[in-house]
């Protein structure tokens, strides 16, 4: 493991280690200190940040670019500040600090024996959620990871959501879907953040006015196991309260290809997706490049020998 891993993994080990006895008012406190200061810096992931709220809120001012942007990283903060210390709340903790808009979709999914797809955005704190669900409903759930470097810091998240109830298996695992798709046949609900694909194959969606990429897996799930897909927000209220929305769920096209069905599913996933950060665009935590032209800026130029904006 080189330097720069071990640094990564023990600073997380700290945070874990430490963050978590701290008194909830110095907690905030450090947490906005550390957002105020990195927002201050304007490293690549502030820049990216504000640049993909520019997409989301196109009217805003530089002024309120910045304005959000900061709020964005406190918001950032603060999942880090909660997700340190989670695994010292107790159950009255977890339970008081979220609340669900339109649950019964997800108990009525539950009861029907089918199974539940949740597909979220990286919205606000979805361990938190996480958590709340497997505390205040009893509802164990399967979720996945991606794989980390270094391995330690991978192992320390896997640990860290095994101890809030939930069955992790890796994102690049060869035999995930296969055992996402058996616990849902069993009547199981699975879990999965759904708003960048991580393997380059996803599906083309509309998403702010221009193309991005998400993950089929929500909805090839939907369609294998015949599992109901859920697309739920989040969004942070004056601390310590957190709530969420379930939309309705994203039914499987009569007619089509897979590919074709896959690809009006995932669509309305974004759709969903889009409705919830566009209400709270400052709890959104993306700090990466999601946008095809920001992934590839080539593709915003015309190929050779073409005019200009032509394909």
């Amino acid at each position: 493991m080189s330097a720069r891993d071990t640094l990564t993994d023990a600073l997380y080990g700290l945070g874990w280690s430490t963050v978590k006895r701290l008194p909830e008012p110095v907690a905030v406190r450090l947490g906005d200190t550390v957002a105020d200061l990195a927002w201050k810096q304007r490293g690549k992931g502030v820049e990216r940040l504000e640049s993909n709220y520019a997409r989301v809120v196109p009217e805003a001012t530089p002024q309120r670019l910045a304005e959000l942007s900061r709020a964005g990283m406190r918001s950032y903060l603060r999942y880090w500040m909660e997700s340190f210390r989670l695994p010292a709340w107790n159950a009255d903790r977890v339970r008081n600090s979220f609340d669900a808009e339109d649950l019964h979709l997800l108990t009525d999914g539950m009861a029907a024996g089918k199974g539940v797809v949740l597909a979220l955005p990286h919205l606000a704190n979805w361990d938190l959620a996480g958590a709340w669900l497997t505390t205040a409903l009893g509802i164990p759930f399967t979720t996945v990871a991606e794989r980390l470097k270094p391995e330690t810091l991978y192992d320390r998240f896997v640990a860290y959501r095994s101890g809030l109830g939930m069955e992790v298996l890796p994102h690049s695992g060869g035999s995930t879907f296969g055992t996402l798709a058996r616990r849902l046949r069993d009547g199981g609900l699975v879990c999965l953040v759904a708003d960048r694909d991580l393997s380059a194959s996803g599906v083309e969606v509309q998403f702010f006015g221009d193309t991005a990429r998400m993950p089929a897996g929500p909805a090839l799930l939907a369609q294998q196991t015949g599992a109901v897909l859920l697309p739920v927000t989040l969004w942070y209220e004056t601390a310590p309260a957190m709530r969420g929305r379930v939309h309705p769920p994203v039914e499987v096209p009569q007619s089509g290809t897979r590919a074709e069905k896959t690809s009006v599913m995932t669509q309305a996933l974004a759709d969903a997706f889009a409705s919830g950060i566009a209400e709270h665009p400052e709890d959104w935590h993306m700090l990466q490049r999601l946008w095809l032209k920001d992934l590839d800026p080539a593709k915003d130029r015309p190929a050779p020998g073409s005019a200009k904006g032509t394909t």
